[in-house]
């Protein structure tokens, strides 16, 4: 273990990380060293830990490259508080960034990159906005829990959306309801998931469709980071929760509003059945040392 760490500080939306290159995985960091890192009073500050390993040298890794020879490198990510996440859709962006900037990885318009995750291999482009993943097939799944919420009068059904790692959505009537919800506290879901699920919180626009495009607003939840300024995965989840409630006619192409900006998500047909993409920013904003107890 070294004394000291090099990492950088990156962000995705105002969805920010800590990343570091580990490349043979010989940097292993506790849950309490994670969350000492991550920690916005104590330590760097960020919503989660994103370590770059190649895959031959972390065991969830094999699954990776049996995939997807290619796929050099793995997104070895970690909640807030140190717990393991399969996913994160913003989190892989700037890990792209983080790769390419270093010299780790190319990525020139018009192909593709593929990053092992814990939920699959996936596949990043560059974009108008930034970098675009494809965040692989999505199913419903979860049901339709019970969500109470701090500051929410009433209970709302929820829906449960699968895109590697669960969520459950909950549409809102206005965006009065949806800026009184005191996301600092946990929402309660009835069942609870064994796993647990970030919930979403999603206010459709007033057209919802304009030029062909879907508008939402929506704050989340993270399970295991608390509420963020952006969560990739959720706003998917988010748009195809509104579509899916839309129905008929309803678009497949999106544009979610969440506190740290706006990003796009594209519902796709593939051979295997319908993907889901997401676009948007990632930026690096500074490096630095940091002791490690």
């Amino acid at each position: 273990m070294p004394a000291d760490l090099h990492f950088t500080k990156g962000q995705g939306t105002g969805n920010d990380f800590v990343l570091f290159a580990d490349p043979d995985g010989e940097i292993d960091l506790d849950p309490s060293q994670i969350a000492a890192v991550c920690d916005r009073h104590f330590g760097v500050g960020a919503d989660g830990l994103l370590r770059a390993v190649r895959s031959r040298s972390i065991p969830e890794g094999a699954a990776a490259l049996a995939e997807d020879e290619s796929a050099e490198w793995f997104m070895d990510y970690h909640n807030a508080d140190g717990s393991i996440a399969e996913m994160c859709g913003n989190g892989i962006r700037v890990f792209a960034r983080y790769l390419i900037e270093n010299g780790l990885a190319e990525l020139v318009p018009g192909e593709t990159l593929a990053i092992g995750t814990r939920a699959g291999v996936r596949d990043v482009q560059r974009s108008r906005l930034g970098f675009q993943v494809d965040l692989g097939r999505w199913r419903l799944d979860g049901g339709e829990p019970l969500v109470r919420a701090k500051n929410l009068q009433v209970a709302r059904p929820g829906l449960g959306i699968n895109i590697g790692n669960p969520h459950v959505v909950v549409a809102l009537a206005d965006d009065e309801e949806l800026e009184s919800a005191d996301l600092s506290f946990i929402p309660h879901l009835e069942p609870e998931p064994v796993d647990g699920a970030n919930v979403e919180f999603v206010v459709p626009s007033d057209p919802l469709v304009r030029d062909g495009v879907g508008h939402i607003r929506m704050r989340v939840h993270e399970r295991g980071s608390g509420e963020t300024l952006s969560c990739g995965t959720g706003a998917a989840a988010a748009a195809l929760a509104t579509r899916h409630w839309a129905g008929e006619g309803a678009p497949d192409h999106w544009s979610v509003a969440v506190p740290g900006g706006v990003v796009g998500v594209r519902m796709f047909a593939t051979e295997d059945g319908e993907h889901v993409a997401l676009s948007g920013p990632a930026e690096l904003v500074y490096e630095g040392d940091l002791a490690i107890a």
